[in-house]
Formats: structure tokens, C-alpha cells, sequence
């Protein structure tokens, strides 16, 4: 079986996107492939956190990968800091790194643009993912567009670091999903839904009540057209509803134009809220569960233990091609 690593930021409330762009996929994977799933709450810090409130959001978001059906037998859960070869591994990355290339990535310009203070780490992160992704010999990496860059950087590093040292390093593929990978703001149809947005309005998050769901819906923007009809380019926000009912209604779009003809929008957007609801009922009461019972840690606590014994692995062929310590045999 091919390796899959991916990693998710405890920074915020998963949003309806994520899941569908990211967890609802892992589930499907882990069935193909040897999986790891981290929780890398080593990038959270590039930007200031409060630390009673990081470690409820990584105790939260694991609780959230197991509600959402990933199953421990068969894919590896872990946390970022709980694995000590990431930090070692992601310094060894920096020394192959080139600050040039590393002041190119799209993300420090945006996140660094206007600000007096910018701490290093922001510029820096880059080689501590692509750590987080060599340590486990992996094969592909499922990605957003908005990480592609990083992976290609990735990749550069790993050829970088073989041909110096030697050939220790699996050089990833990159998987961008065809599928649901972006899911708009309800808001702002034309942007992506995002965890980060100050407008509480524009996403919706597997955690949400009834009543938030409800109001989160009613208010996403549309058009004045009033009909139910899939036209991403001139019809985005009734198009970005489209696709969230057929991926949790399991109906295709035209099933779903059909159900709709000469019906309005007000009629589309009530059974919408109801397709939500009923989708992550089950996902809440699970979750909900898991947070509270000791099933939680021993999971992660075992996954620490798969995940530090393939890491470590690589990082000693790491050091052994630097000539860092003493020669290990």
C-alpha cells in the first residue's frame, strides 16, 4: 500500500469545506493506503495562540477525525508535537533551504504583508512540513490548490537533500482532490470557505446546532433570479449550495434541479438546512462522546507510539547522511 501523510492546523472551528475538501476524503482513504493524519500544532504557533484554547482545538480536532469515521486500525492519528523527529527533522530542512525561495511563498507575502513584526517561524514553516510529510516515506500528499506551492517546495527540498547526502528521501506526489476540494463562502460565493473568516455567516462547521445551521443557510447569498439552477459563473451562490446537497444529500445536481423546478429559493434552502442537520447528527453525537472518554487519549497515545517508530527510522538515516552524532549502526 502507497503512503499517505496529511496534516491539519488545530486553529479554529472546522468549517463545512474542510470537511468535505479533507476529512470526508481521509475516511475514504484509509481503506486504500497507509495513512497518517497529523495534527500539527507545531505550525499553529507561527501565529500567536492562546494555550488553553490550542490545546482544547487539538483535543477537539481529533476528536472530530475519529466522529467523522476515521478508523484507528487502519489509519494512524497523531499529534505534531508528540512526535519530537518533526522539530529535528524540520531543522535539518531549514540548512537545505534557501531564504530566497523560502520569502517567495504566497502565504508569507499575504500573512506577512503591512505587519511592523514578523516572527521567523512564519517564514520559516515551510521546511518543518515538508519534514512532517519525508519522515514517512510518503508517497502522495492530498492538498488544496492553496498548498501546492508548498508541496512544490517540498519535493525541491527532498531531491535537494539526496543529492547532497544521499538517496535517503521518497520524493511525494502531489494529490489535489477532483472532488469538493472548494467549497465557497456562503458570504462571499466567489471565495473559499475559510475557518479564519472574522464573518461567522460565511461558513458552516460540522459542529454547528439546528438553529446555527438553520440562520447560516436562510442568509447565504444567492442571486435574484430565484431559480434553482447549477451556473458557477453566473449563478455562484446558489452553485456552491448546489454542490453542498448533492455531496451530503447524495443526489446528483441535475436530481436536484429537477426536484426544485419552479420551486424558490426559500424551498431549496429549508430542505438544504435539513440535509445538513441530519448529515452531522451522527458526526456530533460521536463527537461529543469521544471528547469526553478515555477512548480519545489511548487512541492518540498509540498513534504517538506507530508514528514515532516510522519517524525515527528516517530521521537516524537523516542524521547518518549530515554526519550528525555519533555514527549509528
Amino acid at each position: 500500500m502507497k503512503t499517505i501523510f496529511s496534516g491539519i492546523q488545530p486553529s479554529g472551528t472546522i468549517t463545512l469545506g474542510n470537511y468535505i475538501g479533507a476529512l470526508k476524503q481521509f475516511v475514504e482513504m484509509q481503506n486504500d493506503y497507509n495513512c497518517f493524519f497529523c495534527i500539527v500544532d507545531q505550525h499553529a504557533i507561527t501565529v500567536p495562540q492562546d494555550p488553553q484554547t490550542l490545546r482544547k482545538n487539538i483535543r477537539s480536532l481529533a476528536a472530530l477525525y475519529l466522529a467523522v469515521g476515521l478508523d484507528p486500525e487502519k489509519a494512524t492519528l497523531f499529534i505534531q508535537s508528540e512526535v519530537p523527529a518533526h522539530a529535528q527533522a524540520g531543522w535539518m530542512m531549514q540548512c537545505v533551504s534557501y531564504i530566497g525561495e523560502l520569502e517567495r511563498m504566497t502565504q508569507f507575502k499575504d500573512k506577512s504583508t503591512g505587519k511592523d513584526a514578523v516572527q521567523a517561524s512564519l517564514l520559516t514553516y515551510p521546511p518543518l512540513m515538508a519534514a512532517d510529510i519525508l519522515l514517512y516515506n510518503t508517497d502522495l500528499v492530498p492538498v488544496g490548490e492553496d498548498q501546492k506551492q508548498h508541496m512544490e517546495l517540498t519535493r525541491d527540498l527532498a531531491e535537494r537533500f539526496n543529492k547532497k547526502y544521499n538517496d535517503v528521501l521518497t520524493i511525494p506526489e502531489i494529490s489535489i482532490p477532483k472532488v469538493g476540494a472548494r467549497i465557497m463562502s456562503l458570504q462571499e460565493p466567489t471565495k473559499k470557505m475559510s475557518k479564519s473568516d472574522p464573518n461567522k455567516k460565511a461558513n458552516i462547521s460540522p459542529l454547528d446546532d439546528i438553529k446555527q445551521i438553520e440562520k447560516k443557510i436562510k442568509s447565504a447569498v444567492t442571486d435574484s433570479e430565484g431559480i434553482v439552477k447549477f451556473d458557477k459563473e453566473n449563478k455562484p451562490g446558489i452553485s456552491n449550495l448546489l454542490s453542498i446537497y448533492s455531496i451530503l444529500g447524495g443526489k446528483t445536481i441535475s436530481e436536484i434541479e429537477e426536484l426544485y423546478h419552479g420551486k424558490g429559493y426559500g424551498d431549496f434552502k429549508g430542505d438544504l438546512a435539513e440535509v445538513v442537520v441530519n448529515f452531522f447528527k451522527p458526526i456530533q453525537e460521536r463527537y461529543y462522546h469521544l471528547l469526553e472518554s478515555t477512548e480519545l487519549d489511548r487512541i492518540l497515545d498509540e498513534g504517538a507510539a506507530k508514528a514515532n517508530l516510522v519517524a525515527n527510522k528516517t530521521l537516524k538515516k537523516m542524521e547518518n547522511a549530515m554526519g550528525l552524532g555519533r555514527k549509528r549502526r
